[in-house]
C-alpha cells in the first residue's frame, strides 16, 4: 500500500453505454486483458566502465580549447568527420562513429540529455554503480533498485501467487548476466535472468535433489531455491514468446563485428516483444569503456577503442528500432543509455580518459521528443588541470522521474514512494500520452497478499497482517538505507493469519519496508510514517 492518489477518469463508452453496464460481458473482460498488453517497455541499455561524454557528445563550440596541448589534442576527434546534430547551430555533433544514433537524432527518435550527474560524484565503478542503479545520493547507500522499486509498486504481492493468468511473464528481464541492484526490491529479484532464448531455463531437477537441513543454512538455502524455481515457473513462457517471435531488420552487426554481443541481446528483447511478452523492463550491458589508455589510435583520433564501443553501441541501437519498427511494436518501446560516470575533461598521457563526473545520456524512440538536446555544451576552461570536471546541469533521478511518470504513466503522488524525493521532469516525452486506466489497480491485485500494514500510511504505530503456512517465519521492518530496524517475529508458528502490532513512534517519517520471510516464500511491502 502507498500513498497515493487515484487517478479519476472520464467514464469509457462502448456504444453509448458505460462500461459498468457490460461488467461481466466478455467483450469488457477482453478489452480489460488487452490492456496490459498495450503497456510499455523501456530497455535500459547499461555502459561499464564510464562513457567519455566529451568525445561522445562533442561541443564543436569549444573546440578551440579541447584542442589545446594541455586539454585533449591527444584524443580529439577531428572536427571536419564530427556528425552535426541538427537544431544545434552546428554547435554539437556526436562522434563519426555513431551513424545509427545520428540516424534516429534526425529522425526525431532520439534525444540527449547533457551534463547529467549528482552532487559530490563518486569515482568507484561500484559505488557509482550502485548510486546510479538505486537512485541514491553519493552518501546515501540504498538496497533496492529504482526500477525494482517500481515493479514493486505496479506488483506489490510479486513473487508470491506469480506467474498467473494475467501477468504469466516476468515482471523485468536481464539479458546476459545476474539480476542487477536495479532490478532488486530489498533483496527480492523484481526480473529474471537469460542468456538466449533456447533453454526454458528449467535449473531444478537433479540439482535440488537433496532435502534442505534442518537449520539456519537450510532456510536460506530454501529461500534461493525458491528465487530458482520462480525463474524456472518464467521459462516457458519465454521460450513461448520466442517461438512465436521473429527479427525483421537485417541491421544488426555480425559476429567480429562491432557490437555483436549487444545485438544479439537486443535481438532476444526484439523477438520476445513480437512474441507477445508482457515483460516491462529489460536490461542489458555492454563492457569496455574504462578508457585509462589508448582511447584513441595514434593516427587517427576518430578510430581505435572508443570509436568501435561507439559504433557498436550505435549501430545496435539503430538495429533495434528499425526491428520493433518493422515489427509493428515502435510506439511501445522506449530505450535508455547511462553509465556509471563520465571522463575527466583533459586527457592522459596514455591517449585516455580517467574517471569523471557529469556524462550524458540517450533515450530513443518514436515517442520521444526526439531531435533535441537538453542542457547546454559545456564551457571548457583553456586552464583546466587534470582533476577538472564536467559539470552536473540535470540530477540523473530527473531522467528517471521523467520515465516513471511520462513513459509508465505513475501518477505525481507516486513518483516520490518510489524514487524517494521529489524531482524535476524532464521534456523528453509528452505527458499527455498518458491516459488513466485501471491497469495499475488491477495489477495491484494480482498474486498472494501475504504480509501488509494497516493503517498506511500512519503516524506513529501500524498493524501488520500476515499469513503463514506453517514453519519458521521472520518478520522484519526495514528502512530505507536496507537496515533491519525491528524483528517482530523470528521463530516457528502454525499456519494461519497473524496480526501484530508496529511500533515506530521512535522513528523518523518516511517510507519503510515490512518483510516476511516463510520457509522458501518471501515478500516485502511499502509502509509509510507520516508527521501526526
Amino acid at each position: 500500500m502507498k500513498r497515493r492518489s487515484f487517478l479519476q477518469s472520464v467514464p469509457v463508452t462502448i456504444g453509448g453505454m458505460t462500461v459498468t453496464a457490460h461488467a461481466s460481458s466478455p467483450l469488457l473482460a477482453a478489452l480489460n486483458a488487452s490492456l496490459l498488453d498495450t503497456d510499455r517497455v523501456l530497455v535500459v541499455i547499461q555502459l561499464s566502465g564510464g562513457n567519455d561524454g566529451l568525445n561522445t557528445v562533442i561541443p564543436l563550440d569549444q573546440y578551440s580549447a579541447l584542442a589545446l596541448p594541455t586539454i585533449r589534442e591527444r584524443i580529439l576527434i577531428p572536427e571536419d568527420k564530427v556528425l552535426i546534430l541538427s537544431g544545434t547551430q552546428d554547435a554539437t555533433g556526436l562522434h563519426p562513429a555513431m551513424t545509427g544514433m545520428h540516424e534516429l537524432f534526425e529522425a526525431g527518435k532520439m534525444a540527449i540529455i547533457q551534463g547529467v550527474g549528482y552532487e559530490k560524484f563518486n569515482y568507484s565503478h561500484f559505488r557509482a554503480t550502485d548510486i546510479m542503479m538505486t537512485g541514491a545520493d553519493s552518501t546515501e547507500f540504498l538496497y533496492s533498485g529504482w526500477l525494482g522499486r517500481y515493479l514493486a509498486y505496479e506488483f506489490p504481492n510479486y513473487p508470491v501467487g506469480f506467474p498467473n493468468q494475467d501477468m504469466p511473464d516476468p515482471l523485468g528481464i536481464r539479458v546476459g548476466g545476474n539480476v542487477v541492484l536495479g532490478l532488486q526490491n530489498q533483496s527480492v529479484p523484481m526480473a529474471i535472468s537469460i542468456s538466449n532464448t533456447n533453454d526454458p531455463l528449467n535449473l531444478t531437477g537433479s540439482l535440488f535433489a537433496d532435502p534442505a537441513p534442518q537449520n539456519y543454512l537450510g532456510k536460506e538455502l530454501s529461500y534461493i531455491r525458491e528465487v530458482q524455481r520462480q525463474t524456472d515457473k518464467f521459462g516457458d513462457s519465454v521460450k513461448g514468446a520466442a517461438d512465436k517471435g521473429t527479427n525483421l531488420s537485417q541491421r544488426y552487426p555480425i559476429q567480429n563485428q562491432p557490437g555483436y554481443t549487444l545485438g544479439q541481446q537486443l535481438k532476444i528483447v526484439a523477438k520476445l516483444i513480437s512474441g507477445g511478452i508482457k515483460t516491462r523492463i529489460f536490461w542489458l550491458s555492454t563492457g569496455g569503456y574504462d578508457t585509462h589508455s589508448n582511447q584513441v589510435a595514434d593516427t587517427d583520433h576518430s578510430t581505435g577503442n572508443h570509436a568501435n564501443l561507439l559504433k557498436g553501441l550505435s549501430d545496435c541501437v539503430g538495429a533495434f528500432m528499425d526491428d520493433v519498427k518493422l515489427l509493428g511494436a515502435e510506439d511501445r518501446v522506449m530505450g535508455m543509455v547511462f553509465s556509471e560516470f563520465g571522463r575527466r575533461i583533459v586527457s592522459n598521457a596514455s591517449r585516455g580518459t580517467d574517471h569523471g563526473a557529469a556524462q550524458p545520456m540517450f533515450v530513443f524512440g518514436s515517442k520521444v521528443i526526439g531531435g533535441t538536446v537538453m542542457g547546454n555544451n559545456p564551457v571548457i576552461d583553456p586552464q583546466s588541470k587534470v582533476n577538472s570536471n564536467l559539470p552536473m546541469q540535470y540530477d540523473y533521478r530527473s531522467v528517471y522521474a521523467t520515465i516513471l511518470g511520462d513513459w509508465f504513466c505513475v501518477p505525481e503522488a507516486d513518483l516520490e514512494d518510489i524514487l524517494l524525493r521529489n524531482y524535476q521532469k524532464l521534456p523528453i516525452l509528452d505527458p499527455t500520452n498518458c491516459i488513466p486506466t485501471s491497469v495499475h489497480d488491477r495489477n495491484e491485485k494480482l498474486g498472494d497478499n501475504i504480509v501488509y500494514a494497516y493503517p498506511n500510511p500512519f503516524v506513529d504505530r501500524t498493524r501488520i497482517k500476515f499469513e503463514v503456512f506453517g514453519g519458521h517465519a521472520l518478520l522484519q521492518i526495514i528502512n530505507n538505507e536496507g537496515s533491519v530496524i525491528r524483528v517482530l517475529h523470528d521463530g516457528e508458528l502454525p499456519a494461519g493469519k497473524y496480526d501484530i502490532d508496529c511500533d515506530l513512534v521512535q522513528e523518523p517519517a518516511g517510507i519503510y519496508y515490512v518483510r516476511l520471510q516463510n520457509g522458501p516464500l518471501q515478500q516485502v511491502k511499502n509502509m509509510m510514517k507520516v508527521r501526526g
